[in-house]
């Protein structure tokens, strides 16, 4: 696949990071009552907002809709606004097993709780049963593909500097823009501050954002915050750290589905399924690019995608 890589593209425009289909914090949708059987009725997906996010919704959107499914689609900003309606007036959420399974976690256990998630896959997983049992909520099959927290510098910061890896960092006081949800997470401001020893400021700005973009390329931030996937980088002059202590865990993408939802419909599980198999990170790299490089819109990436790969009609 020939991919455009255009400066324009990422940093300036506003994108779709903060704009595509972009709602409030209520996920609430009290027209969205579910119909019961399956083969088709009422269904609700929530995501956040940022292109990925965006990307992954609209192909489980298109295959829904194929499903024969009404789809109401809600992105919001972060986890915490899509999970306090979830599973009571949201459906489904595509979600990252690892992201999923510390949220839950924090908020059976508070903002202290040791931590659930690893780099190990199996072990996130099954560390994660009892508070998705506890939530109504069940997992369907993991796709190989995954996409983890990543932090970048300005090429002429790291070569000023020496800085390559997080671990260069260590001792330094450091502007991070970031997330709001950022804060006290071991796989950004707290891994970074415990792990590395970094001193963070957290400007929330975004994940991945032109905002937090443009506030690295700017000066105003020394690190900011991404995705292992962002194909947007080198067009800006900016670079990734290696996470060379490991503080990201198993990030998989995972449909998450109210498990009494799945109950009453069960013929949801099988195309969610098929697409989770169908992705891996270098298509996810790619289809992502096409969105925030090429700037073509994700439900325009997400149909030619599955119908590439027979996944509808």
């Amino acid at each position: 696949m020939t991919l455009r890589r255009t400066l324009f593209a990422a940093v300036l425009s506003g994108s779709l990071i903060l704009t595509a289909g972009c709602a409030g914090d209520d996920v609430a949708d009290d027209d969205a009552d579910n119909d019961s059987g399956s083969g088709g009725g009422a269904v609700t997906i929530a995501s956040q907002s940022f292109d990925e996010a965006a990307l992954v919704t609209a192909m489980y959107e298109e295959l829904l809709d194929d499903a024969g499914y009404e789809v109401t689609k809600k992105l919001v900003d972060t986890r915490p606004a899509y999970l306090s309606e979830f599973p009571a007036s949201v459906d489904i959420v595509p979600e990252y097993v690892a992201g999923l399974g510390d949220q839950l976690n924090t908020d059976a256990n508070g903002e202290g709780a040791e931590p659930i998630s690893s780099s190990d896959l199996d072990a996130t997983l099954e560390a994660m049963q009892p508070l998705l049992d506890e939530k109504g909520v069940t997992l369907l099959d993991p796709s190989e593909a995954a996409s983890q927290n990543a932090y970048f510098v300005t090429q002429e910061y790291s070569d000023d500097n020496g800085v390559t890896k997080l671990s260069d960092l260590e001792g330094e006081s450091i502007k991070l823009a970031a997330a709001p949800d950022c804060e006290g997470r071991d796989d950004c401001e707290a891994g970074l501050a415990d792990v590395y020893g970094i001193d963070i400021e957290l400007l929330p700005l975004g994940y991945a954002s032109p905002q937090t973009y443009q506030s690295v390329i700017d000066g105003e931030s020394q690190l900011g915050q991404t995705g292992t996937l962002d194909g947007t980088l080198d067009d800006q002059g900016l670079v990734l750290l290696e996470d060379d202590r490991g503080i990201q865990p198993a990030q998989n993408l995972v449909p998450a589905v109210s498990s009494e939802f799945l109950a009453e419909h069960e013929d949801v599980a099988e195309p969610l399924n098929a697409l989770m198999a169908a992705l891996d990170n270098e298509t996810l790299g790619e289809l992502i690019a096409r969105v925030s490089i090429d700037r073509e819109t994700p439900e325009d990436v997400a149909e030619d995608f599955l119908e590439q790969e027979g996944l509808i009609d």
